[in-house]
């Protein structure tokens, strides 16, 4: 049997990036459709309640809580102990969710592979949880304030409690710096339920407006207002 010549290959290559072209276009615009769809529309800030910030890098997006409330201490679920730098002045927890090798084989995005991300899409990877330190976080266009009620914040933690493996036997991983550390977490990452989607869940869980899929942090972050100030947050 003849092998395929070149004349046929070529249609059958455009083709194929045709398709694939097709099926990126509509996972985009159904995430579009999808965010713009509110959860909780009802919903609003409370200027009494607890300040919470909403943190992004354009790719994936986390929630930042005081370290220590009258709802939670949550140096008992992550101690500072566990990062390489404990002695620090502490004052938030980042807490998000992501992709087992993308967060522990991807310090960069130039380090993420083209099969990680088949895989990712056409198959699934393992959840891992990922929780930065911070101290006295500023917000700007990265990291953005919200207030909530005390309610909504109690609802918040329990939110994330459900997600978070048990204490008992659980493992870490070192971060990308001295102030963060990975944990093992239940959950399976695939293309509809993504790290931000994780973030979407949690905060439509706890009462918070977002929308109903959540897939790019765009999707996210568009349900929280925009603020001016500072470019940067530290650990």
């Amino acid at each position: 049997m003849a092998a395929p010549s070149l004349r046929t290959i070529g249609p059958i290559a455009r083709g194929v990036f045709g398709w694939l072209a097709l099926v990126v276009g509509l996972y985009f615009l159904a995430g579009w459709i999808g965010s713009s769809i509110p959860r909780n529309g009802d919903w609003h800030e409370s200027p009494a309640g607890v300040e919470i910030m909403v943190e992004t890098n354009g790719v994936h997006t986390a929630i930042v809580m005081p370290l220590v409330t009258p709802q939670k201490d949550w140096r008992l679920d992550f101690p500072v102990q566990d990062t390489a730098a404990p002695n620090r002045p502490y004052t938030h927890v980042s807490v998000s969710w992501g992709e087992r090798e993308v967060y522990l084989n991807t310090p960069t995005w130039a380090d993420l592979s083209p099969l990680t991300v088949l895989r990712i899409i056409f198959a699934s990877g393992d959840g891992l949880l990922h929780v930065a330190h911070y101290v006295r976080p500023a917000p700007d266009e990265m990291i953005r304030p919200l207030r909530i009620s005390q309610a909504d914040y109690a609802r918040l933690v329990r939110q994330i409690e459900a997600r978070m493996p048990a204490r008992t036997g659980r493992k870490s991983y070192p971060g990308y710096g001295d102030y963060d550390v990975f944990y093992d977490a239940p959950g399976r990452y695939t293309a509809v339920n993504t790290c931000n989607q994780w973030t979407g869940d949690v905060l439509a869980g706890a009462g918070i407006r977002t929308g109903w899929w959540t897939p790019f942090a765009g999707s996210v972050m568009k349900w929280v207002p925009k603020v001016d100030g500072p470019t940067s947050v530290g650990p």
